[in-house]
């Protein structure tokens, strides 16, 4: 017993001498270990290995390594992606019924496809009159519809939409490269172009001014002799000498006066396309000039054939009226 307490005793007086010093070990031990797990962190998003790159067990590059510049673009060393990445799909379809608070935009984003190819696929001539409940189809892939005309050939198609014949035929499970006029294909990876996509979207025109809307475009009882009339624009009320804008940029084809009209503008655009602007008080263009989208052409009157201070515009495609506000934003 004796001995078992010197032998204690001893052992304590020992562990109070190096007391410090064990301390001292244990705090290098730890910085130690601080240190290695910062440097493999270090190494692990070194931006020498790229995102997804080299692993960071392989360590640093040695500074006389020779590298090579992260944009070239030798041939010698690029690798192919796959080739089934860019292989053509058969076009196949699933259905989705729409729902309150849907916008043809939003659901081609949910998709994974561009907008023009929910519009083609569903021959939407208006985004905005897509009715709930309607049941729209929804490809598997980017495209749109094509009608095959008089003399087009698939080489022409694909020339004119930047695609490969191959990839046309494929889609389409077509057993030849002949098509035939009339028929309707899918053109993969094409896009409606931007007017076809302004008109379908209701974008192509600008409101020529800023006012109330007091008659739309259509039937309605004359405000003159009471008779049901056909109404060809719309009517915006506005306070006289309030600023008329070009809905779209275009040239001005015709300036002057018209008994009915008053003061009167009409403006020639592209694709077929007029607008009128009509009671102006003043006329600040002339017949020939360019204007462009929003300039100012004239100020709201109550000439000709009015009952008060107001713009009359409409909206004239090939030779014939249509309803303005489905091609306004």
């Amino acid at each position: 017993m004796g001995v078992y307490v010197i032998f204690r005793d001893k052992l304590i007086e020992i562990y109070r001498t190096c007391r410090p010093l064990l301390r001292l070990i244990m705090v290098f031990c730890i910085i130690w270990l601080c240190v290695s797990q910062i440097r493999i962190v270090k190494i692990a998003i070194d931006p020498h290995n790229g995102v997804g790159g080299g692993s960071w067990l392989e360590g640093h590059i040695p500074e006389n390594t020779e590298l090579l510049a992260e944009n070239s673009m030798d041939d010698d060393i690029a690798i192919s992606e796959p080739i089934f990445f860019n292989k053509p799909k058969t076009l196949l379809y699933s259905t989705y019924r729409v729902k309150p608070g849907d916008l043809i935009g939003n659901l081609a984003l949910d998709f994974g496809l561009n907008q023009s190819t929910l519009i083609s696929i569903n021959n939407i001539t208006n985004t905005r009159t897509v009715q709930i409940d309607s049941l729209i189809k929804v490809p598997n892939q980017d495209g749109i519809l094509y009608s095959v005309g008089p003399g087009d050939t698939l080489e022409k198609i694909a020339a004119r939409h930047r695609v490969d014949v191959d990839e046309i035929i494929s889609v389409n499970e077509l057993f030849s490269d002949k098509v035939r006029s009339g028929s309707t294909i899918f053109i993969p990876g094409a896009q409606l172009d931007w007017l076809d996509m302004a008109e379908r979207n209701g974008d192509l025109f600008m409101w020529p001014v800023r006012g109330r809307l007091t008659s739309g475009y259509g039937n309605r009882n004359s405000p003159f002799t009471g008779l049901r009339q056909f109404h060809s624009g719309i009517d915006i009320s506005a306070v006289t000498g309030t600023p008329v804008r070009a809905a779209m940029s275009g040239r001005v084809s015709v300036a002057g006066w018209d008994s009915a009209y008053g003061n009167y503008v009409v403006i020639s655009h592209h694709s077929g396309y007029r607008t009128l602007y009509a009671h102006l008080n003043v006329i600040r263009v002339k017949s020939g000039a360019y204007v462009g989208a929003g300039e100012r052409i004239g100020d709201v009157g109550n000439t000709g054939l009015s009952t008060g201070s107001h713009l009359h515009f409409t909206v004239y495609k090939n030779g014939r009226t249509i309803n303005p506000r489905s091609l306004m934003r």
